[in-house]
């Protein structure tokens, strides 16, 4: 029996980890081959992330994408209708509606890459990525260098006593910890 090939099958991927720890990278690299590939990219971010670029997603090396800035997380659909992949960086920041989007997609036919931090400063899961990591096809966990030990990390730590979940930043705030080294806020603190 021939096998049945199915076309515009849709899927979603998902990159996580802690701040860096390459995810971005990660991200950017499937793009490019999907590029490369001559496939139809449409590429996001959210509007809160403008630590480097207000027009593209940048790593932490410099590694960077041309990116559409986006409010909401339902704006995607319409902006992706004419792509075969779509790629979200930085979904911690969407709200929990990037959940439903992302599946839309998927059924659409389109290949939905996505990359965001799995946990907050606390060590607690950040949704919506916990969400996304159980619904998706494929799950990549990035780890970071412990910036104390040299081991494998997988926290984030924060440097600064603010309470707030959400505060953008980079390594003038955060760093990367592993298990041993990381120090979660007190109760107070968080």
């Amino acid at each position: 029996m021939i096998p049945i090939i199915q076309r515009n099958v849709g899927w979603i991927e998902v990159i996580c980890g802690s701040m860096f720890s390459g995810k971005t990278e990660e991200l950017i690299r499937l793009l490019r081959r999907a590029n490369i590939a001559r496939q139809k990219v449409a590429i996001f971010k959210p509007k809160i992330d403008k630590r480097f670029s207000e027009d593209h997603i940048v790593s932490h090396s410099e590694l960077k994408i041309p990116s559409q800035v986006v409010s909401k997380a339902k704006e995607i659909i319409e902006k992706a209708l004419e792509s075969q992949v779509v790629g979200i960086d930085e979904a911690q920041f969407f709200d929990d509606d990037l959940v439903e989007v992302c599946q839309k997609l998927a059924n659409m036919g389109k290949r939905v890459i996505v990359a965001g931090l799995d946990t907050d400063y606390r060590g607690i899961p950040f949704e919506p990525m916990p969400q996304l990591m159980a619904i998706a096809e494929y799950v990549t966990k990035t780890h970071a260098i412990c910036v104390i030990c040299g081991n494998p990390a997988n926290f984030t730590q924060r440097k600064t006593t603010d309470a707030e979940r959400v505060i953008v930043g980079a390594q003038n705030i955060y760093e990367a910890r592993c298990r041993n080294c990381f120090e979660p806020p007190k109760q107070n603190e968080a």
